[in-house]
């Protein structure tokens, strides 16, 4: 399907480039529309942008070209690792994946994945292997946090505190150390999950790329591992540690358990972001492995409440559209519900991960596709099984 309008996000200059020639533009991963502002991400940044909005032309195209503001993570959390490594081009990226608010605070995750690197042009057989051996653990990716946020006219700023009704309210992290954080903690003795915590992310090992408010709780959506076409999103319920400027994990039901997981047919794809839309949760799902295509927005109905775990067949995931994708280029990264349009149906903004030339205009330019929602049949009635353990398994 096409895309029924685009818009324009303009990035100050000064603040575009990354490190080893790469742009800021080239590469979001995360997209969050609140009001005026458009908060983004590049995962491989160590920060969060917030743009707003211009309003719209005689054309209907709308255009983020305003006040391109930059807000770096180490001005508001802890973080394992300073923003630079032994250099300013070395960037100990925190992998944002997944952006949510539920309206006292801006939540953010990362992708909690090892990383293999690659071989390079010109690399001999030697050096080839010697890099496709090497996996490294990057400490700030393990992060799930918090950020307050403050009105800011019709949009929004972030705080590291603020005091709202006589109560503070402050940015918080999951407590962890530079091998992890309690949510991996746990998760290393899971029988689905556990032997996928070794596995880099881009080997279907484990990586979380989706973000989603679920009454108290958050869903993460797990770009891999994929279990014989299933692919799992993580419910957890972070609360206020005793320690300021950290969370821990609460539970999750009556049992007292501090995650759930939920099981969705994607026919062997994984989760590369959530949306709540209403009582539902829209599904970008994509290869979990380092391919194109192809990419699918599904709508996971009721799940924006918290409820029992479960298995989603496929039929029960409505398909909304069939996204365009290019051939190395023009991945479909990030999703937000963007606005209603003329004819009243929602619209749905989409940020690609390295973006094609044909998007880049001028230095700092960039162009992001709005795809207008068709309006959601009535609900079958019927949902999802509750989850059992024939799905555990190895890695092969």
């Amino acid at each position: 399907m096409h895309p029924t309008n685009i818009v324009l996000l303009e990035f100050h200059p000064e603040r575009d480039e990354l490190c080893y020639g790469k742009e800021l533009r080239d590469g979001l991963s995360v997209a969050l529309r609140m009001g005026s502002s458009l908060w983004l991400a590049n995962d491989e940044s160590v920060s969060l942008e917030r743009l707003t909005v211009s309003g719209v032309d005689s054309t209907g195209r709308s255009s983020f070209t305003r006040a391109h503001r930059q807000y770096a993570l180490h001005d508001y959390l802890d973080l394992p690792l300073p923003p630079h490594g032994e250099s300013e081009d070395d960037i100990n990226e925190a992998d944002i994946e997944g952006l949510a608010s539920d309206g006292k605070y801006l939540w953010l995750v990362g992708s909690h994945s090892l990383r293999r690197k690659q071989p390079k042009d010109g690399d001999g057989v030697k050096k080839a292997h010697k890099r496709l051996a090497s996996v490294s653990l990057d400490a700030n990716r393990y992060l799930l946090a918090r950020i307050p946020l403050c009105k800011d006219g019709d949009g929004h700023t972030l705080e590291k505190e603020t005091v709202h009704k006589g109560k503070v309210r402050r940015a918080a992290m999951l407590r962890g150390d530079r091998q992890g954080n309690e949510l991996t903690a746990l998760l290393r003795q899971d029988e689905h999950l556990g032997p996928f915590l070794a596995i880099p992310g881009k080997d279907n090992g484990f990586d979380v790329e989706g973000l989603a408010v679920a009454g108290k709780h958050l869903l993460l959506g797990l770009r891999g591992p994929v279990l014989r076409g299933w692919a799992l999103v993580v419910e957890v319920a972070p609360v206020e540690d005793e320690q300021p400027g950290l969370l821990r994990l609460g539970p999750v039901d009556d049992e007292g358990r501090l995650y759930r997981k939920h099981f969705l047919d994607l026919r062997g794809l994984g989760i590369r972001d959530l949306c709540v839309h209403g009582k539902d949760i829209l599904v970008l799902a994509g290869p979990t492995m380092d391919l194109d295509g192809p990419v699918r927005l599904l709508r996971w109905r009721g799940a924006a409440a918290p409820g029992k775990e479960c298995v989603v067949p496929a039929d029960e995931l409505e398909l909304v559209l069939e996204l365009p994708f290019g051939q190395g280029v023009d991945h479909p990264e990030g999703i937000a519900l963007f606005a209603v349009d003329k004819d009243g149906q929602d619209a749905l903004l989409v940020v690609h991960d390295s973006a094609s030339p044909s998007r880049q205009i001028g230095d700092s330019t960039l162009v992001a596709d709005v795809y207008t929602l068709p309006r959601a049949p009535a609900a079958k009635g019927r949902k999802g099984r509750r989850a059992d353990a024939g799905l555990a398994q190895q890695p092969v």
